[in-house]
This record gives C-alpha cells, structure tokens and sequence, in this order.
C-alpha cells in the first residue's frame, strides 16, 4: 500500500491542470491530431524504495485516444473529459469529466518572474520528483521514471469558480491553496516496470 509523502507533518494533493504537445513515442515524429490535448490531474506524493514519484487518482484529458492508450499501456486512470483553456492575460481553465461531478473553472496567472525550488522547501518536495507509480487491476504497483529539467517556478494567483475534482475520491480540501506556474517543461516518461 501507498502511504502519502508528508513536509512538515502535512501531506499534499495537487490538482494541476496544462496542456500537453508534442506527445510523441521516443523517436518518433509528433502527429497533429494525435500529439496535443488539455490535462488535468489530481495527484499525491509518495516514495517507493526510496524513489520519491507522485500518484495519481486521477486524470482527466480531452483527448478520447489518449485516455484509451493510458489506461490500456500504462495502468493510469484516465477519465474523458470535455475542457477548455483560453489564454488572454490570464488562463481560463475549464474541465468537467463525462458522468461525473469532477469538475474545475479556475483563471489562473503568474505573479512573478521564475526560478528553480530550494532543496527542502515544499515546492521542491512538490515538483522534483522523477517517477510515476500506478496499479494495475489487479493491485500490482508499477514505476515509470520521469526525466525532466528542475522546474522553473513563478508564484501565481488564481480564481476558482468551482473545483470538485477531489469529491469522488471522498477528500476535502483543506487550507489556503498553494499556487504556482510554470510557462513550459519538456518531460520524457520511460516504460513502465512492476516494483
């Protein structure tokens, strides 16, 4: 069983909504229609074998292929999801999954210029994490590593007009949202390996 990552005596959930491009096997070429969709993922923080990764309960996509390919190859719980995300001076975010109350509406921006987390600060320990861990149906855990670049943060502020995404894993929020921004990370996932 997966027991949650705590800083501080508190352990976190982040609810994180991007779009992805460029979604390419290694080596291949990106295929227009099949390469970019609108994300949304709740997740928690753990560490298997000493390996810190996140989990995720969830991830919402607009894309129906990619939840199919997800789900089938990578054991992760994608949902469908009809989303929106507009970009004027803020992003304006939309995501409500098929059949669900799982919705969010928030508008969000940066603050801030960027910069790289401090080794033992909560954002390090949110964002510096370089596997994946999921289950597959029949309760096996499985890793996938995650290479990506230190993330380059900027604080933010955001307006949510609804967010529900965490009512059907039975979970309330509790205290004032931690908020963050990042403008790009280029982020490359290996198979994955039963632990």
């Amino acid at each position: 069983m997966l027991v949650p990552d705590q800083h501080s005596g508190s352990a976190w959930i982040g609810i994180i909504p991007f779009r992805m491009t460029g979604i390419r096997p290694y080596g291949l070429p990106a295929i227009p229609v099949l390469s970019e969709t609108l994300e949304l993922n709740v997740r928690t923080y753990t560490t298997v074998a000493g390996v810190p990764g996140v989990y995720f309960f969830s991830l919402d996509a607009a894309s129906r292929l990619a939840v199919r390919i997800a789900r089938r190859f990578f054991h992760l719980p994608y949902f469908d999801a009809t989303m929106t995300c507009r970009e004027d001076e803020s992003f304006h975010y939309t995501s409500a999954r098929r059949e669900s109350e799982a919705c969010c509406n928030v508008t969000y921006a940066p603050t801030g210029g960027p910069s790289v987390s401090v080794h033992g600060s909560l954002a390090h320990f949110l964002t510096e994490r370089y596997a994946l861990y999921t289950t597959d149906s029949t309760g096996s855990l499985y890793r996938g590593d995650i290479h990506h670049r230190p993330w380059e943060l900027q604080p933010a502020r955001a307006q949510f007009d609804l967010n529900t995404m965490t009512r059907p894993l039975d979970l309330t929020l509790s205290g004032p949202p931690l908020l963050h921004f990042s403008r790009e990370l280029e982020v490359s996932i290996l198979g994955l390996s039963k632990c």
